[in-house]
């Protein structure tokens, strides 16, 4: 069997063009040479210094001692639970690992925090209460706020029960950021420093990934051939597809956009986790410059006779699992006429090899594009906006009294709420962004309601909780196509936490953020629904639930 089919469905003369194209550039081989004109003829900043992730499987290698030795050592002091606190790239791929993996008896439990929701922190204070916890702060600027409010809140914590406290914390960061500072000052366990040529969304098989991933206990050397594997395969130009999947994969996302953007991924039922770390990849690298590519991940089951003509579709078999119901899906799907990519890995570790060929394909399908693929021109928007908000800046207070936050029970909310879905349009997608705790019962309360959402407008939907999908889709958010229409959700925290050696607290981070991107919405023109759904939440959800009805 192959372990990658593609269905062009009428594109292949195009992906076939652009694969003759590149043959004639000369692309695979000034791609290996790092050359940053294969997207643009002139200087651009942030291309030549972000291709570092290009030689990761063989420059990791000679760290591998170093990963299995703490991991040993890890085990052997019986560390209960390793927590990482990061964002965006620092945290997807080592929530992905664990999810996919799980880990391996004797092995600490991986704990990934990626949310400032003040119930979302005490629920990993609540889990590692009383036991020995190693803490990864992860960072590649070393200046996520996110990051750095949740190691003061932890150190506190530690600090109270053990001195010195720096055994039990690691970094990840670049040389020279304030993080590295900030741990050598406290006197951490060990820092390591990540290959500063790459960004944080092409970090999954630099430390950032493969650390968390040694104390799951994978076999990272092994993952690591894998990538190896990969990245000599995307060095071939053959016809065949197979043989040159990453020109293919990039050819085939290039090519299809404008006239398909919604890139809908399905997998396996082991492999549903690796989604999460795809849409980071795809939205954040192609969704700027009112361009771009949307990622649809782990959306509800439909029809496929529901889908609009903006989709195209990628499923990601494992051998090892029964398929049928999925495959029985993707034939549907094929029937009707819309490309698919089916790819079949042996087994997980095969893992290693999809995340370099579709780093590979996604910075290609940028140069067809005409996108930069490793820059966030439009993240920052909303960085700048939440720093106001937390330092009570008068005017932006009353920018929000002037859109005015829809409280749950206002008589307003239906008329509103119909408002803002009939102003969507074929083409369209909605995304849900939920500045809520990320917990299972409310996860699954608000995919209810993206399944209300998609079958009353049929529309491509995307869901992420705030503030972890800033630094994800937000991007897309505000860089890509002006399709999408946002439906914020936030609540009113019953407790807070201060937040130490600071003068805020996680409850007003997580305002000022969720804030901070409604406004930068507006700033960009985007269609945005802001409700706040109070103190109980699932009982609110019910209530926007049953207006769907």
């Amino acid at each position: 069997m192959k372990s990658i089919v593609f269905n062009f469905q009428g594109f292949q003369d195009k992906v076939k063009n652009r694969l003759s194209l590149w043959q004639k550039e000369d692309f695979v081989v000034r791609l290996q040479a790092k050359d940053p004109s294969l997207w643009f003829s002139s200087p651009q900043d942030e291309i030549i210094d972000r291709l570092g992730w290009l030689k990761l499987p063989e420059v990791m290698a000679g760290k591998l001692d170093d990963f299995n030795s703490i991991s040993d050592d890890v085990r052997a002091e019986q560390y209960s639970h390793v927590v990482l606190c990061g964002m965006g790239g620092s945290s997807l791929s080592p929530e992905v690992y664990r999810e996919v993996f799980g880990s391996v008896s004797g092995y600490p439990e991986l704990i990934v925090i990626d949310s400032t929701h003040p119930a979302a922190v005490y629920a990993v204070e609540k889990r590692i209460n009383h036991k020995k916890p190693l803490f990864i702060i992860s960072s590649k600027s070393g200046t996520t706020i996110e990051t750095l409010f949740l190691f003061y809140y932890f150190w506190d914590k530690i600090g109270s029960q053990t001195q010195p406290p720096g055994q039990h914390f690691v970094a990840i960061t670049d040389r020279g950021t304030p993080l590295e500072k900030l741990a050598l000052q406290r006197g951490f366990r060990k820092i390591y420093y990540a290959p500063s040529d790459l960004g944080g969304r092409y970090s999954a098989l630099s430390d950032f990934g493969l650390l968390p991933a040694s104390f799951l206990g994978i076999d990272v050397g092994r993952f690591l051939e894998q990538a190896k594997f990969a990245s000599e395969g995307c060095t071939e130009e053959d016809e065949h597809e197979e043989k040159a999947a990453c020109l293919y994969l990039g050819a085939f996302l290039g090519e299809l956009n404008p006239n398909r953007d919604k890139l809908t991924i399905l997998t396996s039922v082991s492999l549903r986790h690796f989604p999460v770390w795809l849409e980071q990849l795809v939205a954040e690298s192609l969704g700027k410059n009112g361009r771009g590519i949307v990622p649809i991940v782990n959306e509800p089951r439909i029809p496929p006779e529901s889908f609009g003509k903006d989709r195209y579709f990628v499923a990601i078999f494992l051998d090892s699992e029964k398929n049928s119901e999925l495959e029985t899906y993707v034939r549907k799907i094929e029937q009707l006429g819309f490309p698919t990519i089916r790819i079949y890995l042996k087994d997980k570790y095969g893992l290693a090899q999809e995340i370099f060929r579709w780093e590979v394909a996604v910075a290609l399908a940028g140069s067809v594009i005409g996108i930069h693929p490793f820059n966030q021109p439009d993240v920052q928007l909303t960085k700048d906006l939440t720093l106001k908000v937390l330092r009570m800046d008068g005017n932006i207070l009353k920018r929000e009294r002037e859109w005015e936050t829809l409280k749950i029970n206002d008589a307003a909310v239906p008329e509103k709420l119909f408002s803002w879905l009939s102003s969507g349009q074929p083409g369209d997608y909605v995304c849900i962004q939920a500045f809520l705790p990320p917990f299972p019962e409310i996860d699954e309360a608000v995919q209810r309601l993206r399944m209300k959402l998609l079958k009353r407008t049929r529309l491509a939907s995307t869901f992420g909780f705030g503030p972890r999908y800033l630094h994800s889709t937000g991007q897309l958010h505000k860089g890509g196509p002006n399709s999408g229409l946002f439906l914020q959700l936030v609540d009113e925290p019953e407790f807070d936490l201060p937040v130490p050696e600071t003068d805020y607290s996680f409850g007003s981070l997580i305002k000022a953020q969720a804030l901070g991107d409604f406004l930068s919405l507006k700033e960009k023109n985007r269609r945005v629904l802001r409700i706040n759904l109070g103190t109980n939440v699932l009982d609110s959800l019910r209530q926007l639930n049953k207006l769907l009805k």
